[in-house]
């Protein structure tokens, strides 16, 4: 069952690290790309290209917390029903009877208020810990990774949407 919770983990952690990283590179790249063009493609000295990549790291940090919190909604879908080590997650209907095979992000809402309540408290609790002396958004991509490996485990016994089956 811990094989379970950590492979999961790992699956979820390298999905919302390589996900947030790429869409934020992107995102940025473009936000520079147009500042670049709205100053006209002036001719890229070093002083131009500094500025540049001052919009781009300015920007990054900025669009890494939006692109954050887009994924960690989207990552949830990818947690059920998927066997890992002979179990699965599986998301049951509003009347608690029936498993919902194809989940679409409105089935998500319920569960994912409670679980992203639960990793906001374990972040908090993280944060508390370290007692806060090096908070930025690096910091706090770190606590919800460690947070993530825990709300999985209590997500099961919190939501009675999320069931935990042998497959």
């Amino acid at each position: 069952m811990s094989r379970f919770y950590f492979f999961l983990w790992l699956r979820w952690a390298a999905k919302l690290s390589f996900k947030t990283i790429v869409y934020t590179f992107l995102i940025t790249l473009v936000i520079t790309f147009f500042t670049y063009a709205k100053l006209g493609f002036i001719s890229l000295d070093s002083e131009v290209f500094e500025a540049l990549l001052d919009v781009y790291m300015f920007y990054f940090k900025i669009v890494f917390s939006l692109v954050l919190l887009l994924i960690l909604f989207r990552s949830i879908k990818y947690i059920f029903n998927t066997c890992i080590y002979g179990y699965e997650l599986k998301l049951l209907s509003c009347d608690g009877k029936e498993v919902i095979e194809y989940i679409g992000y409105g089935d998500l809402l319920r569960v994912w208020r409670k679980w992203f309540m639960l990793l906001i408290w374990l972040v908090a609790t993280c944060m508390i810990v370290t007692l806060f002396s090096f908070f930025n958004i690096y910091a706090l991509f770190i606590f919800i990774l460690i947070s993530g490996y825990f709300s999985f485990i209590i997500l099961i016994s919190k939501c009675k949407k999320v069931r935990l089956i042998r497959c």
